[in-house]
């Protein structure tokens, strides 16, 4: 069987010895280098396969679909029917707003969108909340003075109680009873199941001991009034706190989207299209397509990703990559979308429009990954999942212990603690704890240029104890110059450089690049090329057209590994190699015809951060080794300026992967920094891959967090919204835990023989909506923490 490719990581697997295993996916498969390729590519299918809705960059981008996508974009946003998602149960989806079957949320929007929000059911909860308000505040108020009635608002008042209370129940209730009857239909007991029955049970005692108080035995009757006890005011009063957690709740939800939101409103409407006439016009930014020209004047927004044709000026990229300093930009730069143009004028060309640009796959890679589920979920969901029939139990015996043995009016008691029992517990609470820290820290990671792939990355990255980094363009700026070329054989440089640049011209490595380059730069003709092939990190061999001539010949460029699997003698070259080695440039070799032709040396300056953020690291235990593809000269070189102790040179794609893995049978928790396809495999098998923004989409798909900037300090980052996440899940466990610990003992009773305390029904309803509150405001201090 021939071999295939690893939707993932790009690598090549032969599907008899695929160690990842393979997997059917709409009746196609599919085969892994790797376990964890195969889970991811599991989870989610459609970002690995489908080109324009991935979390890579599209280089392939053609005009004509642009346009479509960008405009099937904008009919996601302004469609009616948008898909919704719970963020407690992200398997839950729907067409439209609506309840979660599972814990009875309000569902939320799966696209985050600039359109205005959807705040119809904030509206309805508002409204019914200030009814309940408008008529529950006069029942409390009339129950409390009830012994200072007499005569005609004595024997009344518990009708006007019914007639105050009976609307707040039935109608501003309403949707509370809706999703009660939910979870009883769906056996998902939740919330709703406990704020229903204990409304329910209030009410209903109420309404039958006003309309038939017969029912009941004397001792159940006031002797100055002779009406039964009444629990009117404590089942409207519940059903209007509950409604005031619900406001707040959805207010405070809102907020936890605001920093994707805020990037969704960093793209212009318009854009300023140079026409094929010369006249420039404002055109809707959805007409624009790849390929055309567009002016970008000063303090203006850059409409879509591209490359500067013309002009020259600084750019604020501060919103995308949370670099804060402007960038200068000139002819052939990359510009991207949302980001502020300075002082200078650009004309540039669209390479990537609507959901193909970096600011719409930061959005989208953002909302997929809040609604992921770190492991740490696990606890709460396991607790969850016993906390709503532990809870009904647990009032039921309250129930029947105040009626056995507590003191009278002891059916009062019973009643009045078993309802505020079933109020004050809040698995909501519990359920938010993770989903809501996990979503403003993808926020507060995507404003500063870290994305992380999901919420397991966001837990682990915190654990990691071995950084395995890659040399070029990861340690080094990614983009090395041409800098010496030597000839041997009576080969002419010309000619030399020509026929190197033809082959690496093909290629899409960062040293061929350089190649590149250089011969552009001095004027040489690329020649065309036929029976291109390459071996990810070693080199390439393609057949050459000799210029006005049919003349061809075979050549080979990469590294002396590559040229002795050629069987093309470079002893001749020996002596210059390690000169250019020890100097720290890479060395790339030339073959024509299978003779040896030149040498050429590549250089590539370590990164500014690089030296500080390898300290850092160290100083936090981290142990930092490079494994690179390089010669070890020139990796030694390197490693010395940076204090790297450990380091594996001349290492192929899967030696790399093997690497990580024997670090990983050693016990350590491995993250892999990288940027390109010969780095994939790396980063799929470590637990936590981190790949360079400026890097290939093959690395960036690979990876679990990918800086945008493509800068080692966002490690550091990272690494610290990861510890801060953390703990703040943790304090949000923590609280939820501990009040429900706390809480429904006291509204059993269990203060009363010590202190005579009885916690109300009301006061219940009120601790229990502010529950939920609180875990979503301590998750918003992530929003502002110091990294």
């Amino acid at each position: 069987m021939d071999s295939v490719k690893d939707p993932v990581c790009g690598m090549t697997v032969n599907p008899q010895t695929a160690k990842g295993g393979h997997t059917d996916y709409n009746g196609q498969t599919y085969y892994f280098c790797n376990p964890k390729c195969k889970a991811k590519f599991e989870q989610n299918p459609e970002s690995y396969l489908n080109k324009t809705t991935n979390h890579s960059h599209s280089h392939h981008s053609q005009p004509n679909h642009a346009h479509s996508d960008h405009a099937h974009s904008t009919q996601i946003i302004h469609a009616s029917n948008a898909e919704y998602t719970c963020p407690m149960h992200p398997e839950i989806k729907q067409i439209g707003p609506g309840a979660c079957p599972i814990c009875g949320m309000a569902l939320e929007p799966i696209l985050i969108t600039d359109a205005p929000e959807d705040d119809s059911e904030l509206k309805d909860m508002s409204k019914r909340f200030w009814f309940g308000v408008a008529l529950s505040v006069p029942a409390m108020f009339l129950a409390m003075s009830a012994h200072d009635l007499h005569g005609f608002l004595a024997r009344s008042s518990k009708w006007i109680e019914l007639v105050l209370s009976t609307p707040v129940v039935v109608w501003a209730g309403f949707p509370f009873f809706v999703r009660f009857w939910a979870s009883l239909k769906h056996r998902n007991l939740n919330m709703f199941t406990l704020i229903g029955l204990g409304v329910l049970v209030a009410y209903v005692y109420s309404l039958v001991a006003v309309l038939l108080p017969g029912l009941f035995p004397p001792s159940f009757h006031d002797p100055r009034t002779g009406g039964v006890a009444t629990y009117f005011e404590a089942a409207s009063m519940i059903v209007t706190l509950v409604l005031l957690g619900q406001v707040l709740e959805l207010r405070a939800r809102n907020r936890t989207t605001s920093a994707i939101k805020s990037l969704l409103g960093l793209s212009p409407k318009t854009a300023r299209r140079i026409e094929l006439n010369g006249a420039e016009n404002d055109v809707p930014i959805e007409s624009v397509i790849v390929g055309d020209r567009l002016r970008i004047r000063p303090g203006e927004k850059i409409p879509v990703d591209g490359v500067v044709l013309e002009g020259a000026s600084s750019v604020d990229e501060s919103m995308v990559t949370g670099e804060s300093i402007p960038i200068e930009k000139a002819v052939s730069a990359k510009v991207i979308a949302g980001t502020i143009n300075g002082t200078g004028s650009l004309l540039i060309r669209a390479e990537h429009v609507g959901r193909d640009t970096l600011l719409s796959q930061i959005v989208q890679m953002v909302s997929e990954a809040q609604r992921s589920r770190a492991p740490i979920q696990k606890l709460a969901d396991t607790v969850a999942g016993y906390f709503v029939p532990a809870v009904v139990l647990c009032a039921i015996v309250t129930a029947v212990v105040w009626f056995v043995w507590g003191p009278e009016p002891r059916f009062a008691h019973a009643l009045v603690n078993a309802v505020a029992v079933l109020i004050i517990a809040c698995p909501c609470a519990l359920g938010l704890a993770t989903p809501v820290s996990i979503t403003v820290a993808m926020g507060r990671g995507a404003t500063m240029g870290v994305l992380f792939r999901n919420a397991e990355a966001i837990e682990h990255l915190r654990k990691v104890n071995t950084l395995v980094v890659d040399k070029t363009g990861t340690l080094t700026t990614g983009k090395p110059t041409f800098s010496a070329l030597k000839t041997f054989q009576s080969f002419d440089e010309r000619t030399a450089l020509q026929f190197a640049a033809s082959v690496e011209a093909a290629s899409e490595h960062p040293l061929a690049a350089a190649v590149v380059a250089a011969a552009k730069t001095s004027g040489t003709v690329i020649l065309p090329v036929t029976d291109f092939r390459s071996e990810t990190g070693m080199g390439a061999t393609a057949v050459v057209h000799a210029p006005n001539s049919t003349t061809t010949h075979q050549t080979d460029v990469g590294n002396v590994t590559y040229m002795n699997k050629q069987n093309i003698d470079v002893s001749l070259a020996e002596s210059a190699v390690n000169i250019w080695r020890e100097s720290g440039a890479t060395v790339v070799y030339l073959a024509i015809d299978k003779q040896l032709a030149g040498i050429l040396s590549i250089t590539d300056p370590i990164k500014d951060s690089a030296t500080a953020v390898i300290r850092s690291l160290q100083d936090h235990g981290v142990e930092i080794i490079m494994v690179t593809g390089d010669h070890n000269v020139s990796a030694q070189v390197v490693a010395k300026k940076l204090n790297i102790p450990r380091v594996f040179a001349g290492v192929l794609p899967k030696q790399k992967r093997d690497v990580v893995r024997d670090l990983q049978n050693q016990g350590r928790i491995v993250a892999v920094a990288g940027d390109g396809v010969n780095d994939a495999p790396a980063l799929a098998q470590a637990q936590v891959g981190i790949a360079m923004g400026t890097g290939t989409d093959v690395a960036i798909q690979s990876a679990d967090v990918t800086l945008v900037k493509g800068d080692l300090s966002g490690i550091l980052k990272a690494r610290s919204l990861s510890e801060r996440t953390l703990s703040n899940i943790r304090q949000n466990l923590f609280f939820a835990f501990v009040y429900n610990s706390i809480g429904i003992p006291i509204a059993a009773g269990v203060l009363y023989p010590f202190f005579g305390l009885l916690l109300s029904p009301i006061i219940a309803a009120a601790a229990m909506s502010f529950s939920s509150v609180s875990v979503i405001s301590n998750a918003l201090r992530l929003r502002s923490a110091k990294l």
